[in-house]
């Protein structure tokens, strides 16, 4: 696979202020990249640079195989992207929006755009809605329409700064689904997002950022690679917390009334499970524990993570986000 975009020792400064500092990002063709860090974390301007609207103050970008922003106009049309909240017509519906966007195209006839426009409103869940004037629409609705007008462009790259911003838990799962049927036609999606359960949901790979500075990168099934410890359920926690001490490299990590935690220093999780049951610990369910990326944010960078399943409609630091 080849690399969809790079950067190396990427830099941006705004006057003092360091927004981005020698970053050094890697997304190949086919991922489903999720670009994780709080507020004012340097996301916002490097997804700028990414597409040219802001020129970095040092390092490189290569954005399909090519250097950005000096070959821009090569590399713009095969990017779809959604930076900010989107704009409309507002008298207009939805459809006719799109119809204007499809208009600039000159390699289909008048039927093969509207057909195609029919496809992308199905795909984002608008169909009840099309012929609504978009003045109507609510926030979630605008943000399926962007991500339709996204589509139209049948982009090799896909770049969404919050794409679930104000959707329901309905239009959330429904634009994860059509993130993941992107992909699996052949598109790379680049997901910047504060949601650490939408990343660690959909994303094959990840990055972390915090105050301008990348914290981690890589398969976000090694981002969250197993603990060394495992979860037992059972109604008899006193007693294994009891023998655990007498099997070898089996030591308490945490109890619950119903559960204990057990680290193991390389003891297989079947045998520790064989163990408890031979000495009359009833095990009701045993679960190996992996790292949630809200565990490894929180290694990282020492900051409170943001609600998991709500994105925030505050307002956005665009400077430094």
């Amino acid at each position: 696979m080849s690399a969809v975009i790079e950067t190396s020792g990427l830099i941006k400064h705004y006057g003092t202020v360091t927004a981005v500092e020698r970053l050094d990002l890697e997304v190949q063709e086919g991922d489903l990249y999720g670009f994780l860090g709080p507020n004012g974390s340097g996301k916002s301007t490097t997804v700028r640079m990414l597409l040219g609207l802001v020129f970095p103050s040092a390092g490189r970008i290569r954005v399909l195989g090519r250097n950005m922003p000096a070959e821009g106009g090569a590399v713009l049309p095969g990017i779809g992207a959604i930076v900010e909240e989107p704009g409309f017509y507002g008298h207009l519906s939805g459809a006719r929006n799109l119809a204007l966007i499809e208009a600039a195209r000159r390699d289909d006839t008048r039927a093969g755009r509207r057909r195609r426009i029919g496809d992308v409103i199905d795909k984002v869940g608008l169909e009840g809605a099309a012929r609504r004037p978009v003045k109507a629409y609510s926030t979630g609705m605008k943000q399926r329409l962007a991500i339709a007008a996204v589509l139209l462009r049948r982009p090799r790259l896909v770049i969404l700064d919050e794409p679930t911003n104000g959707l329901d838990p309905q239009g959330i799962h429904e634009i994860r689904d059509l993130l993941r049927e992107l992909v699996a036609q052949g598109t790379t999606v680049f997901l910047s997002s504060h949601l650490l359960g939408e990343v660690e949901l959909i994303c094959n790979r990840a990055a972390i950022m915090s105050d301008g500075r990348l914290l981690a990168q890589g398969d976000v099934s090694q981002l969250l690679a197993p603990t060394g410890r495992v979860r037992v359920a059972t109604p008899d926690v006193g007693a294994a917390v009891e023998l655990a001490p007498s099997i070898a490299g089996v030591r308490v990590h945490d109890r619950t009334p119903s559960s204990v935690v057990l680290a193991l220093d390389g003891k297989a999780p079947e045998e520790l499970n064989r163990a408890l049951v031979e000495k009359g610990v009833r095990v009701r369910e045993l679960v190996i524990e992996r790292r949630r990326l809200e565990d490894l944010f929180l290694d990282l960078t020492g900051h409170q993570t943001a609600d998991r399943s709500t994105p925030s409609e505050g307002p956005r630091d665009d400077a430094a986000g």
